[in-house]
């Protein structure tokens, strides 16, 4: 992550690609290549590998982070789906004494967390493209190292 954001940072006065709609065929596959790879390996962020996977592509960093985010929003929509109906059957099947509620009440409660959740998230993410833009992913690399480096040596204790 590091090494391809100062590599990155060089080579920025090249023509990189800019807009979604500019990616060729061939970034989009390696990207989602990389984040299938990402995905074999435990721990590693499927979000960073295709970030890091479109700027080794060719894209501007700001381009690369969109397409990320973009990426990953049908897994969320599944994942969250998925989780939906796996608790609406277990409330079924559950006993009458455990059982969710499943009334009004709770459909509105549920809207409203989506919602705020969405809000929440938009704002952050927007926040996070800015943010990124100006300082790159340098500080996250940093982060990573010295927090691998503290459970290293917490787990050799």
């Amino acid at each position: 992550m590091g090494a391809v954001d100062v590599v990155h940072g060089r080579r920025a006065r090249r023509r990189l690609t800019e807009d979604l709609e500019a990616m060729t065929i061939g970034q989009s596959v390696w990207i989602g290549a990389c984040q299938i790879l990402a995905a074999v390996f435990p721990g590693t962020s499927r979000s960073m590998a295709t970030i890091t996977a479109g700027e080794l592509a060719g894209m501007s960093r700001p381009a690369a982070l969109e397409f990320s985010f973009f990426l990953s929003m049908p897994t969320m929509a599944a994942a969250t789906l998925y989780d939906l109906l796996r608790s609406l059957r277990r409330a079924r099947t559950a006993p009458a004494d455990r059982r969710h509620r499943t009334d009004a009440q709770a459909w509105i409660a549920l809207a409203i967390g989506f919602v705020v959740a969405f809000l929440v998230a938009y704002a952050v993410v927007a926040w996070f493209m800015r943010w990124v833009r100006i300082h790159g992913f340098m500080p996250f690399a940093i982060y990573r190292i010295a927090l691998a480096l503290a459970v290293l040596a917490w787990s050799t204790h």
